[in-house]
């Protein structure tokens, strides 16, 4: 068997990039974007708008944002289970998975290496085209390989099972490190934030996506904002928040249309989004078909869930039944997975600022309540931890945010419910609380270390 690790995923990439010389970016969908020979090397700016396409569509795939990532967070919580309809999520919502299967660490460093492609791949001063646009793309390129990293290292990181190790930061597309090492959870957390920092030095206000598909400059901010957040620095989280909310550029969605949001794409509140569309035709391998249904609809709440939301609060409006299973019947709601979906809203960035502030003595209760307001529900008088993180419960069940707030505040997985899959409460610090790295990255990179416990 021939084994593939980080560096032959990058050298794949590269040889299929688009054929760059043949096509325009008009030519081009993110489907498409790598799937085509690379013919004459990279002469464009307009090339590099293409080369980010491809590494968007990397992130769309089934197994990343099209998907898996999200599902992964929502049935290893207190919020869905996986009722093995069709056999899908049993593993991952058993806690019972193993060094065999990859998750979305291949569609993770093969966007990476397209991204690094735009960074440091080609001399912007070389190219024909606006400069300044393509100077606007290499920081869109900086704030996706952010992200990317920090999904990496919030699923692989071993920030919550007692060691120290992050995961690799790739920042040249062919460099001389072959065989990367893990860095440290710091070294990678650090490494994250001063690309979000030069993103958002190189991104200009004058190349705004209204369609919310590419980063725009407070994309980076708002990215920042989570990372802060994440790691408990409170005052960069406060500042990373007023950043983003002194734009100006986003709205909470109000009450009125909470629901109907979710059919559309580029909402008000929407900071950055992943397109999806017919040609992706995700359809059982997409979001809906893993949420409802009854071909796949594998993943079900937890009986009870609905008890977290108050009556007349709008955000109950997501959920529904089939049958006697109560289901997520409000988000991404075409069955074919046309929906785009969204990575940031602005109501996470101000439950972030809501949490920071009151980390710091600040005033979090009128920030949360500025999410109560537009939700129909009843205003807090005081608020605390629990209600910060309850809160962001309520605004993203289904989003793929619950793991991540569980652990990032040492919570455990608790077992609740008899329909959960794992068989009792998994305390905080478990191994099991990390993925572990594939093995076949493992068996080909000699400087790859596995996570304890696989």
């Amino acid at each position: 068997m021939k084994i593939v690790n980080i560096l032959a995923r990058i050298t794949m990439v590269f040889a299929l990039l688009v054929s760059i010389n043949a096509c325009t970016t008009d030519d081009l969908d993110p489907s498409l974007e790598q799937n085509k020979l690379i013919q004459g090397g990279i002469t464009s700016v307009d090339n590099l708008y293409a080369i980010l396409k491809g590494s968007l569509s990397r992130m769309t795939e089934s197994a990343y944002y099209g998907r898996d990532i999200i599902v992964n967070n929502e049935v290893r919580t207190d919020n869905c289970f996986s009722n093995g309809n069709s056999g899908r999520f049993i593993t991952q919502a058993s806690f019972n998975y193993n060094a065999n299967t990859g998750y979305f660490w291949d569609e993770a460093y093969e966007a990476i290496a397209g991204l690094n492609i735009i960074i440091n791949g080609v001399d912007l001063n070389e190219l024909e085209g606006d400069l300044d646009y393509g100077s606007h793309l290499q920081g869109q390129a900086y704030a996706l390989r952010a992200l990317v990293h920090f999904d990496l290292l919030k699923q692989y990181g071993q920030q919550h099972v007692g060691g120290t190790l992050g995961v690799p930061y790739v920042t040249e597309f062919k460099g001389e490190d072959l065989l990367p090492a893990r860095k440290t959870v710091e070294e990678t957390k650090q490494l994250i934030l001063g690309d979000l920092e030069t993103a958002f030095n190189m991104m200009s206000d004058d190349y705004y996506d209204s369609s919310k598909e590419f980063p725009s400059k407070y994309v980076a901010k708002a990215i920042e904002s989570n990372v802060a957040t994440y790691f408990g620095m409170w005052d960069r989280a406060i500042s990373a928040s007023e950043e983003v909310i002194n734009s100006g550029a986003y709205n909470i969605i109000p009450a009125a249309d909470f629901l109907t949001q979710w059919e559309n794409d580029g909402s008000s509140n929407s900071i950055f989004e992943l397109a999806f569309n017919e040609t992706d035709n995700q359809g059982i391998n997409g979001l809906a078909y893993i949420y409802r249904g009854s071909s796949y609809g594998d993943v079900q709440v937890i009986d009870g869930v609905e008890d977290i939301y108050e009556v007349g609060d709008v955000r109950a409006g997501i959920l529904g039944y089939e049958d006697d299973m109560l289901r997520n019947m409000g988000k991404y709601p075409d069955n074919q997975g046309y929906d785009n979906v969204p990575v940031i809203r602005y109501e996470e960035i101000i439950l972030n600022y809501a949490e920071a502030l009151l980390e710091t003595g600040g005033d979090a209760l009128t920030q949360i309540n500025k999410i109560t307001s537009n939700r129909g529900a009843t205003a807090y008088e005081t608020v605390t931890k629990d209600d910060v993180i309850n809160e962001r419960r309520k605004e993203f069940l289904f989003e793929g945010k619950r793991y991540d707030d569980l652990l990032r505040t040492g919570s455990d997985i608790e077992k609740i419910s008899i329909q959960q899959n794992f068989a009792a409460t998994i305390p905080y610090g478990d191994h099991r609380l990390a993925w572990p790295v594939p093995k076949a990255e493992i068996d080909a990179n000699s400087n790859m270390v596995q996570n304890e416990g696989y």
